[in-house]
């Protein structure tokens, strides 16, 4: 055997060898949940930025913003159908420089690049015929609407510089869209106010003292325009980055009852120019930092207690439109999955991606809305993690990370499977911590039988990368190619069965959801 071939069977065993499965027992606690989610917790976001909008010499944004966004799309009413509800959050950066083409305002010019401007564009305007076209186009695909309103209206820039923005909220042109909207018919199920004006802020700030007087004023006209509680728009605030002294002085300012939910922002993987971004994604101890947010809100909320709970109402992973060779891509996944998963453990009842459309974070291509691999995943999500979230016990790998809830279509249990190793693949028992615990109380203490037996075929969705190429734009549900079909209908996503008595195979670098219908789960029948 010459030295060639020595040196290829060398590679092809050390490949072998670093490739193995792990035994992993996992244990659910089915009988009192440890959070609740909305219904329509999976949401994506509509945003403001025009073609123009660049950053890291690339201009990712296209004709897919709110004012040039092709409404009639065929690939684009089919997968939002597909969703059969989805929420979708209209804002960005440019929101509060929006005007709304009603009452006293005549001229209606669109955003232009403008030096010294905030974000680097002049204030814009939304044409009521255009409201009038996306309103008709969220009536088509059924879509559940959060709208981001202008919090900056009738403030004035601080003479100091890099200062917050001082003055009060001028609420004539919301009041008169929000008119416009009712005598329409269209329906809004909430608005929420400025956008990244918390803390530091994203561009600009505000106070956070001036900020909730102006809640407070918005809150009042939405009860004034909307008398039945019933058909009441939620108010939601301050969608910016969570820094503990502004949301506190906020909350004081603004009192109970004012604000239904609190938002926030997250952007944990940075900017989208790190060279190091793809190591971050499969890194777990990197993903777990930014659980210390979550439980900051979760504590927040826990004290203010709004009606509504916390909202992610904006995560797009990496910063600035994000990265192009991984946002896109099906490594995406293991941060965004994570973050549904640890967002819903903290009692965040909404998550909205940034965004549906435009940006390299996007879950359809800015050219041709064609899904990318995240929107599969996340239709997943949709359909089979219902509200109620259980808890997990898992302790073998911190590579593999599961959350399980409740299975939105009763009964039984719908988890999570995320694979961060390319090296291990697990093989799963489930626990029922309820037969944990009898069998602990069981007079045969020297072999209690903790595992779960189930007698009925499991569903099974299997994710993984065509080629094992994580940074590929193509993936795989139980083997099959996701690609739209020629009538660019979303192709069927249906489990395969797998029988009971087998264990729950999670391979390397892929993302499963395995739905269980007669899993002991006392809160789930």
């Amino acid at each position: 055997m010459d030295l060639k071939c020595i040196f290829g069977l060398v590679i092809i065993v050390s490949r072998i060898s670093l490739s193995f499965t792990l035994n992993v027992n996992v244990v659910i606690q089915g009988s009192t949940p440890i959070a609740e989610t909305d219904d329509n917790f999976v949401c994506a976001t509509l945003d403001w930025w025009p073609t123009e909008k660049c950053n890291y010499n690339q201009c990712p944004w296209g004709k897919a913003g709110l004012l040039n966004l092709d409404l009639k799309k065929k690939v684009l009413i089919n997968a939002i159908k597909a969703f059969n509800s989805l929420r979708i959050k209209v804002g960005g950066s440019l929101q509060d420089q929006v005007v709304y083409g009603v009452g006293e305002v005549k001229n209606c010019p669109n955003f232009m690049k403008k030096e010294g401007s905030l974000f680097g564009f002049s204030q814009g305007c939304r044409p009521m015929e255009r409201w009038d076209k996306l309103n008709n186009f969220f009536n088509q695909t059924g879509v559940k609407v959060t709208f981001g309103l202008n919090a900056l209206l009738g403030r004035n820039v601080s003479q100091n510089e890099k200062g917050p923005w001082v003055g009060d909220w001028n609420s004539k042109n919301t009041r008169d869209f929000m008119k416009y909207t009712i005598s329409r018919g269209y329906k809004v199920d909430s608005y929420e106010f400025g956008n990244q004006l918390s803390g530091a802020g994203m561009g600009t700030r505000v106070e956070a003292e001036q900020y909730g007087k102006g809640v407070i004023v918005l809150k009042n006209m939405v009860k004034d325009l909307h008398p039945d509680p019933k058909t009441q728009p939620k108010v939601l605030g301050p969608s910016g980055f969570y820094d503990e002294k502004w949301f506190n002085a906020f909350l004081e300012v603004s009192g109970q009852g004012v604000v239904d939910g609190v938002t926030h922002h997250i952007y944990n993987l940075g900017p989208g120019d790190d060279l190091n971004l793809i190591t971050k994604i499969q890194d777990p101890s990197y993903l777990n930092q930014v659980a210390q947010t979550y439980r900051g809100v979760f504590n927040i909320v826990n004290k203010f207690k709004p009606q509504s709970g916390a909202w992610v109402s904006e995560s797009g992973g990496a910063l600035h439109g994000s990265a192009k060779d991984v946002s896109p891509t099906f490594a995406d996944g293991f941060w965004y999955f994570d973050q549904l998963g640890m967002a819903s453990t903290y009692n965040h009842k909404v998550f909205c991606r940034q965004t549906l459309i435009s940006g390299n974070y996007a879950l359809l291509n800015t050219i041709t809305f064609i899904p990318n691999p995240d929107y599969y995943g996340a239709v997943l999500w949709h359909r089979l993690m219902g509200s109620i979230v259980l808890a997990v016990t898992q302790v073998s790998n911190p590579n593999l990370r599961v959350y399980a809830h409740c299975a939105k279509k009763k009964p039984g249990v719908s988890i999570s499977f995320i694979n961060l190793s390319k090296d291990s693949s697990f093989d799963v028992t489930l626990s029922s911590y309820e037969h944990h615990r009898r069998n602990l109380r069981s007079t045969d203490a020297a072999k209690p039988n903790f595992e779960f037996t189930s007698y009925m075929n499991r569903e099974e969705y299997h994710l993984t990368a065509l080629g094992g190429d994580i940074q590929g734009q193509i993936v795989l549900l139980n083997d099959v190619p996701m690609v739209s079909t020629d009538t660019f209908d979303i192709p069927a996503m249906d489990p395969k069965l797998v029988k009971a008595s087998t264990p729950i195979s999670v391979a390397a670098h892929s993302i499963v959801y395995v739905t269980i219908r007669d899993f002991h789960a006392p809160v789930c029948v």
